[in-house]
């Protein structure tokens, strides 16, 4: 369904915020619930303004404290409907009136994009809290605070209200949250513990990858700790803490130090022990987080087990220890 004469549509300082730093193609193509295409291409044609005025309005721009967002859409853009509620199941941490903690399962998408319009959490919250969910990220990321990957399993965060959303959003960004990950890795290490402090950016010519980019100033700043947890003749199990949250961190610097995640085909190759076992995806797993509750700041300490997949692939891969 097209609509003949659509609004102009104004974002303004307080929906800005929970997104500052983020690519301004990135937030529009979020906010519209459509492509980075067309958000880039809205830019290209003018129709997106910043104001105040602190810098052009092009694709690679990141969002300011105090800026507000103007967008002319054009006679093309379509209504696009909420995300419907599913009865998918969800595996609840922690709930109170401000937020939800989940496990979330391996192989759910977390929210509606192209080619995954449903079956995503996102349609698991409206069917669950109904009413009861933050729209400050938009329809299609209804309390959604931080996101992670569809194979990736552990603790995600969701948002009740719009004010738990803003204080999430602002502990993220502000890096007051402690997130640590578990994941089983190919090789042998030569260090029991380290770092990985290389810049991320978009491959040059695989643009759906991402790198440890040779110029730092190409990239993000990223900083990722490591620590060994248990050797195998093939591979380990490794404990990763994140400083900072880029796109695919853990999977980049873990491959960067030449120690891709098992099963992960993008990064790595599809190895398989002796026998030829190997997992079906890869296994990084968000074990615990730590935040402040945004309305009370009480201390939270949210863990959540490993799946029966990871426990698996570890005691094949750890079957012979080091």
């Amino acid at each position: 369904m097209l609509k003949a004469s659509p609004p102009i549509i104004e974002l303004n300082e307080d929906m800005v915020r929970p997104f500052l730093g983020q690519r301004l193609d990135v937030f529009l193509a979020s906010a519209l619930r459509r492509s980075r295409n067309h958000a880039q291409s809205l830019l290209k044609q003018g129709l997106v303004n910043l104001s105040p005025s602190a810098g052009k309005a092009e694709s690679s721009y990141r969002l300011r404290p105090g800026d507000t967002v103007t967008i002319h859409p054009g006679p093309d853009l379509p209504i696009t409907s909420s995300p419907s509620g599913e009865a998918i199941p969800l595996d609840i941490i922690y709930e109170d009136d401000a937020l939800l903690a989940l496990n979330k399962q391996p192989g759910l998408v977390v929210h509606p994009a192209a080619g995954h319009r449903t079956g995503t959490l996102v349609n698991a919250l409206v069917h669950h809290l109904g009413p009861h969910l933050a729209r400050r990220g938009g329809q299609e990321r209804s309390g959604l605070v931080h996101r992670l990957d569809k194979d990736t399993s552990g603790v995600i965060l969701i948002a009740k209200t719009d004010e738990a959303h803003e204080r999430l959003a602002q502990a993220f960004a502000g890096r007051e949250v402690r997130k640590v990950y578990r994941a089983l890795c190919w090789g042998i290490f030569r260090r029991k513990s380290g770092e990985c402090r290389g810049a991320i950016g978009r491959h040059p010519i695989h643009r759906k990858k991402m790198t440890v980019m040779k110029n730092p100033e190409k990239g993000r700043s990223a900083w990722t700790d490591y620590r060994v947890l248990q050797q195998g003749q093939s591979g380990a199990e490794v404990e990763c803490v994140l400083h900072t949250g880029r796109t695919h961190q853990i999977r980049v610097h873990l491959a960067h130090l030449g120690h891709p995640i098992w099963g992960d085909i993008v990064y790595g190759r599809p190895h398989a022990l002796a026998d030829g076992f190997k997992p079906e995806r890869q296994m990084l797993h968000a074990a615990l987080l730590e935040i402040a509750h945004p309305m009370t700041g009480k201390p939270l300490r949210l863990e959540a087990p490993v799946p029966g997949d990871y426990a698996n692939c570890r005691a094949q891969l750890l079957e012979n220890k080091h």
